[in-house]
């Protein structure tokens, strides 16, 4: 059986990098001939999270409770977990490549003394396991064999794209109370805070990204690129230094410290392109990049490319938009 770590957003809902995550993991089951899939929630979830992962092809949804998990410890649901794989006799165990689901699985991984791949993008046999994993902050990838069971391992962000399965699971749902141990609650979350409002919409489901680095100029030298975002019902993303300088907020942060992105059309204005930028933004299916520099890393990489400063180019961009729709 494969055993699927799931995130609930603040909001309620199944975040979509554990959809994803599923989606992988049905691959995986129909080349092992078919083994079910159970998920893992911490909390009761609400009814339509439930609906979703059986929609998803969900057989048995695990829900973690008791004042153990009523915070966030990732050794605590590292504990939960484990005991899940433990009752059920899971062989592989999973979870999207997201901050918590790589530190529970790291857990899981200490405690077992088993093997970790992280951010795995495939896998081209089942004996011997093996995958494909992203490295190098997404610029390199490399083949790993998992011998040892269970299989532990993390989905990178946008490995797949998530989907319905033709035939959904029961999502039957079936609370577990594991014990917890206070060593496993020594580091945990004492409070949270809500984000500042994402006024450009949400990052990483965006269809249209228009991108912003140091070639902005300051925090106010983007009016032109706010235009073109709203022109274009884009949101906005912007490299490390801009946050970094405070000219953005760090929820547009796109990066290896930043928000993954897989948009149908990325523009990165002024933006050069190092290795850490690139790992947010490689899974872009088209990249318009604008930039002084012919040979910056962006450049070069890009779909298609524009050598000018921003401020002269985005204007006339902006403008023409606006001539064609009247």
């Amino acid at each position: 059986m494969i055993l699927v770590l799931v995130e609930v957003s603040l909001t309620g809902e199944a975040v979509e990098n554990s959809l994803e995550a599923i989606t992988f993991a049905r691959d995986l089951a129909a080349a092992g001939g078919g083994i079910p899939i159970d998920a893992v929630v911490v909390g009761v979830p609400g009814d339509d999270v439930v609906k979703a992962l059986a929609e998803h092809g969900v057989r048995r949804v695990h829900a973690l409770t008791g004042p153990a998990y009523d915070a966030y410890s990732g050794a605590a649901w590292a504990a939960g977990l484990m005991a899940v794989r433990e009752k059920t006799g899971s062989v592989v165990v999973m979870a999207s490549g997201t901050p918590r689901g790589m530190e529970v699985l790291a857990h899981v991984g200490a405690r077992t003394a088993l093997p970790m791949a992280a951010n795995v993008v495939s896998f081209s046999s089942l004996s011997p396991f093996t995958v494909t994993r992203q490295v190098v902050g997404g610029q390199a990838r490399e083949e790993m064999q998992l011998s040892q069971r269970p299989a532990l391992f993390t989905i990178a962000g946008h490995a797949v794209q998530a989907a319905p399965a033709d035939a959904p699971g029961t999502g039957e749902l079936v609370e577990e109370t594991p014990d917890v141990a206070d060593a496993d609650l020594v580091a945990r979350v004492v409070s949270s805070e809500e984000p500042e409002p994402d006024l450009s919409g949400s990052l990483k489901s965006a269809r249209v990204v228009v991108g912003a680095g140091r070639g902005a100029g300051s925090a106010d030298g983007f009016g032109e690129i706010l235009e073109l975002a709203d022109l274009l019902d884009a949101s906005v993303g912007v490299s490390r230094v801009v946050t970094s300088l405070g000219w953005r907020p760090h929820h547009e942060q796109v990066g290896q410290t930043g928000s993954r992105i897989s948009p149908d059309l990325y523009i990165p204005c002024g933006i050069s392109g190092a290795i850490q930028h690139w790992a947010g933004c490689s899974s872009a299916k088209n990249i318009l990049a604008i930039n002084t520099d012919p040979d910056a890393p962006m450049v070069t990489k890009a779909t298609h490319a524009v050598i000018g400063d921003l401020h002269e180019v985005l204007p006339a961009i902006n403008e023409e938009i606006r001539r064609r729709r009247g």
